[in-house]
């Protein structure tokens, strides 16, 4: 009779234990839209054909810099487990190569800022739920790279529009209802253009731009 009292409770225990398990509502869906606001660390270029797009020494341009980018995404279809997305990214980014003087053995750096923009639309695919999901995307759009040796107040752009094709991956993981951290990971390939004032065009270029801000939903 001990036995049969000791199994009764086991499943009652069980049942009881299971029940708020089966009954647990399923993960939300990927919201209607997001917006993400990120800062960034962007991998500058620095070919010796850039250099000398620019009439400028290889050891003059800047590596490492910092940055921003904003982007807005509308989440339109779901398929199977793959949501698609349609948006677009506004991406900026700044560089400093701080003058140095000759010393021994080593020639003078003049000083150059170097800046990177582009706005390019989006369209993303998406893996997870609206508590946090993965997504790899891409566009093409026109971005625009400027070179300005310090202290002389002479800007050197490039004319023509160029085309970058921007292609990356990242995540969001919702820490609040409709606040999340999102890491971005993107590369900005830079087609080659015409050359200015009589020097040879710069070279195809990618940077690498790594992101980490909020999102919101």
């Amino acid at each position: 009779m001990r036995r049969f009292a000791c199994a009764g409770a086991t499943v009652w225990f069980l049942l009881g234990v299971g029940v708020p398990i089966w009954g647990q509502e399923p993960p939300p869906s990927i919201p209607r839209f997001a917006l993400d606001l990120r800062g960034t660390v962007p991998k500058f270029t620095t070919e010796a054909e850039l250099a000398e797009s620019r009439g400028i020494r290889q050891t003059e341009l800047p590596a490492r810099g910092f940055g921003a980018d904003v982007g807005f995404h509308v989440y339109v279809l779901k398929w199977k487990a793959m949501t698609f997305g349609l948006g677009g990214q506004l991406a900026l980014a700044r560089a400093v190569k701080s003058p140095r003087p000759a010393s021994a053995g080593v020639a003078a750096v003049d000083g150059l800022t170097e800046r990177f923009m582009a706005v390019t639309p989006q369209l993303s695919f998406n893996f997870g739920d609206g508590d946090g999901w993965s997504y790899f995307s891409g566009g093409i759009g026109p971005a625009q790279r400027t070179l300005v040796p310090l202290g002389s107040g002479i800007t050197v752009i490039d004319e023509q529009r160029l085309r970058t094709i921007n292609y990356g991956g990242g995540a969001r993981w919702f820490i609040k209802s409709h606040l999340a951290f999102t890491l971005d990971v993107r590369f900005h390939q830079i087609d080659p253009t015409a050359g200015l004032l009589g020097l040879p065009g710069p070279p195809r270029s990618t940077m690498l731009i790594i992101g980490a801000g909020a999102s919101f939903k």
